[in-house]
């Protein structure tokens, strides 16, 4: 199913090496990090080459999207644990056949574990928007799948879900309304969340901040998509502060699950990501970006912190993708998610040392990176004061411009007017953040230019 689906998240905001060669990607306090591994590709390494490469890295989780025989007989021994699907086009045949599903278990699931250590099936994948209209079937063959299970003994060992897409949600803003869309709730929501509370499983859900991005980026500060800092935002109907758009997401999706009775339920990211390349209107996706939002994201899950609406429970993710696939349909990006390249190349490289992720260096010509060499960020028109100073306020505080000059006495205290002001600042933070795109908005309160600004005799650097 094409990511793209993803429901666009309308905020307003004032605004790797990924992690491989030091950090293990394990599921202690500090949250997990998972990687998928889709095949739609005609030039990928053999799976065990795969394998090999997954273990270099230190990726001890991965997610399938199938069961094929090769990828599971090649992750036998490996320590590696894998996440398996049941295709949608099963469904069908698992929810009204239990035989089906028992001989799907065995020959699937039980002929490889526990040398290939399956610790879950995903049955389906976002299926509620499947053109197919698969979604009645969905419950009917988790619990006939489940029952196989427990035939075999492995319902104590291996988890049964389902990913769903965050176009589930009716409502994902403030994170504190999100809601799920009214005709699934009955019908399919709270059955299969009752399922997962019955059973001591965890609810799969795709997220993808560059989709709300892409679409509002007006709208959304690319600092807060990417793990940066930001201004951040508070959801008005609980008071907690967002730092990043991820968080805000699957706390809009907590949110709806305790709106129909199921706030014990916990979650997992089964998919989430940014592109390195993707077509003209696809803004923001870039080599740049992606490595930040992959180097961001690990940071993050690693500190051991939940969201602010579940903060003791430890986010738990898998990235989108391991590799670059050829054959995928649908826009450019759908092919450039991938860490590596079928050679086995990484696609970008955010440098790990000392455990701290550094930023990447921009690679000249792609999309989305700097601006040209001599731009600046200045304040717009016809922005309220209060807008114009909760700005400045950010930017000479928590954003970490340099506001010397605009103190009294100081060079470029003069004119002394909010929007002269507000300009230095805006961009003495533009400029400390190398230009990249997304450090010139404030919450649509700047904007570039590539004239030299004129305030006074005060002179406005291009660098710094």
């Amino acid at each position: 199913t094409t990511k793209a689906m993803a429901v666009s998240f309308l905020q307003p905001y004032f605004l790797l090496l990924f992690l491989f060669s030091a950090i293990s990607f394990t599921d202690a306090d500090s949250g997990m990090v998972g990687v998928n591994y889709g095949r739609i590709a005609n030039n990928l390494p053999a799976p065990e080459k795969v394998v090999k490469l997954l273990k270099s890295q230190r990726i001890n989780r991965v997610k399938i999207f199938d069961t094929d025989k090769s990828v599971l007989t090649a992750l036998a021994n490996s320590g590696i644990k894998v996440v398996v699907c049941l295709p949608n086009e099963l469904l069908s045949s698992a929810a009204s056949d239990k035989s089906f599903a028992d001989k799907w278990v065995q020959a699937n699931i039980a002929k490889y574990f526990p040398a290939t250590q399956i610790e879950a099936i995903a049955v389906g994948n976002e299926v509620f928007v499947d053109p197919s209209n698969t979604t009645p079937y969905l419950v009917p063959a988790m619990k006939n799948i489940h029952g196989s299970l427990v035939k075999h003994n492995l319902d104590k060992s291996i988890k049964v879900s389902s990913p769903i897409a965050l176009s589930a949600l009716a409502n994902s803003y403030p994170p504190s309304s999100g809601s799920f869309k009214p005709d699934l709730v009955e019908s399919v929501i709270k059955p299969m969340l009752g399922f997962l509370r019955q059973t001591s499983s965890y609810l799969m859900v795709n997220v993808y901040p560059f989709f709300a991005y892409a679409a509002n980026a007006d709208k959304i500060s690319l600092d807060y998509a990417l793990f940066r800092a930001n201004a951040g935002s508070v959801d008005p109907g609980t008071g907690l502060r967002y730092d990043s758009l991820l968080d805000a997401q699957i706390d809009a999706v907590f949110a709806a699950m305790s709106a129909v009775g199921f706030s014990g339920v916990k979650v997992t990211v089964t998919e989430t990501g940014w592109p390195s390349a993707g077509d003209k209107n696809e803004i923001g996706a870039s080599e740049s970006n992606a490595a930040a939002y992959n180097g961001g994201l690990v940071k993050r899950v690693l500190t051991g912190k939940g969201t602010p609406l579940r903060p003791r429970d430890p986010l738990n993710v898998y990235l989108f993708a391991l590799f670059n696939e050829n054959q995928k349909p649908g826009p450019t990006s759908e092919r450039n998610y991938g860490l590596f390249y079928p050679s086995e190349e990484k696609v970008y490289d955010v440098p790990f040392a000392a455990g701290k992720v550094r930023r990447s260096t921009p690679v000249k010509g792609n999309r989305g990176h700097d601006h040209e060499r001599k731009t600046w960020c200045v304040s717009k028109g016809k922005v309220s004061k209060e807008r114009l100073q909760a700005a400045l306020d950010y930017a000479c505080g928590e954003g970490g411009a340099d506001c010397r000059s605009i103190q009294p006495g100081a060079t470029c205290y003069h004119p002394e007017s909010l929007e002269a002001h507000a300009s230095f600042a805006f961009n003495s933070y533009y400029q400390k953040n190398a230009r990249r795109a997304g450090t010139c908005y404030f919450g649509g309160a700047a904007h570039v230019v590539t004239q030299p600004p004129r305030y006074g005799k005060c002179e406005f650097p291009t660098e710094n």
